[in-house]
């Protein structure tokens, strides 16, 4: 595989863990952007993501560091760190050292899942991850769905992909075809850009290739997908007509070569089920879910980052809209930024944008 022709350093949140994964009192190990990381919770269960390494000597506090109250203490020598990376107490001295400090990260807990923000500068937060649940704002809250965790999540680490082959998916409508096996190419109705959030749809005939299936016991029948990409880092989707299911897609950078990606789906709840984990019944529904994420991930994982790429006519004009807007999540002088804008084209053969009516004519004559 070659090395991704983007930037590996992207800023934006980015996932790290499922929330139950970080339990209280116990030190949570990890790397991602490079470096090394601890989590740990507070005696109050609030969560603090900060350099794995003390100031003191450089001893690693995922290796025998312990959590005590609302501080993590070193398994060296025994210093004290705060929620804030303050140095709190130095066991052998009167007196904490207040000059240095670990660093911390900023971190978002939602949806069962940790998210960190990166950004290379060190610039603070300058939007939120929303909730996928209100996002979508369709009176449906987190009640109407099952716990994601652990029946429905999914996680593989430092695969060889990058965060925007995953991220441009919310504009490949013709993948489901020959990805996900759909009975026709889908027809994409909504492309929509809010600052660092991009919107798609596409409606589609779901179950169209058997008489029947999980989610169409009753044959065929139309309904779509909704996909939001908050940042790069993050894609979420809900899909309607067979059900209301909802589902991220998180991609996080390891290092300069690979990256961790997870999926997280909570299906739709039962009627009269109070349960907050998914009944046994429901585990065909799961596999279902889980091998469609599996089909993408077999592409992403052996794809070559295409640029230009050659597009078909009816696709240049998503294309070329997704990547002008990645641009801003890329710092300047990193590859994939504005300042490096020949390593974010997309369809410059594919003929100027098309109206409505002759994209959908092309997406016909595609099927």
């Amino acid at each position: 595989m070659v090395k991704p022709a983007l930037s590996m350093k992207p800023t934006g949140w980015f996932q790290v863990a499922w929330s139950a994964e970080i339990e209280p009192g116990v030190v949570h190990r990890m790397k991602y952007f490079g470096q090394e990381l601890v989590a740990w919770r507070r005696a109050d269960g609030s969560l603090t993501v900060m350099d794995a390494f003390c100031e003191h000597l450089g001893a690693h506090l995922g290796y025998g560091g312990r959590v005590e109250n609302d501080r993590i203490i070193c398994p060296f020598h025994g210093w004290e760190w705060d929620k804030d990376g303050r140095n709190a107490c130095i066991p052998y001295q009167e007196k904490p050292n207040r000059v240095r400090r670990i660093r911390t990260w900023p971190v978002a807990e939602k949806n069962e899942s940790v998210y960190i923000w990166h950004d290379l500068n060190g610039a603070e937060p300058n939007f939120d991850v929303p909730d996928v649940f209100d996002v979508y704002d369709d009176g449906r809250g987190a009640g109407d769905y099952y716990l994601a965790y652990p029946e429905g999540i999914l996680h593989f680490e430092k695969k060889e992909l990058h965060p925007q082959y995953v991220m441009e998916n919310g504009v490949d409508y013709a993948h489901f075809k020959f990805v996900h096996r759909a009975a026709d190419v889908p027809r994409f109705t909504r492309q929509e850009f809010n600052g660092p959030v991009s919107y798609a749809s596409f409606e589609m005939l779901f179950g169209g290739t058997k008489e029947k299936t999980v989610m169409t016991p009753n044959g065929a029948m139309v309904g779509g997908v909704d996909a939001i990409n908050v940042g790069i880092g993050l894609g979420f989707a809900k899909f309607w007509g067979p059900d209301n299911m909802r589902t991220i897609v998180a991609v996080t950078p390891v290092d300069d070569e690979t990256s961790d990606i997870r999926s997280t789906v909570w299906l739709d709840r039962l009627p009269g089920d109070e349960n907050p984990h998914q009944p046994e019944s429901l585990e065909r529904r799961q596999r279902m879910a889980n091998n469609q994420f599996l089909a993408d991930l077999n592409i992403w994982e052996h794809q070559k980052y295409s640029d230009p790429p050659a597009l078909a006519t009816a696709e240049g004009k998503g294309f070329r809209a997704i990547r002008k807007w990645a641009m801003q999540f890329y710092p300047a002088g990193e590859l994939g930024s504005a300042t490096t804008p020949e390593l974010q084209t997309a369809g410059t053969d594919a003929g100027p944008d098309v109206p409505e009516n002759e994209a959908e004519n092309a997406r016909v004559a595609q099927a």
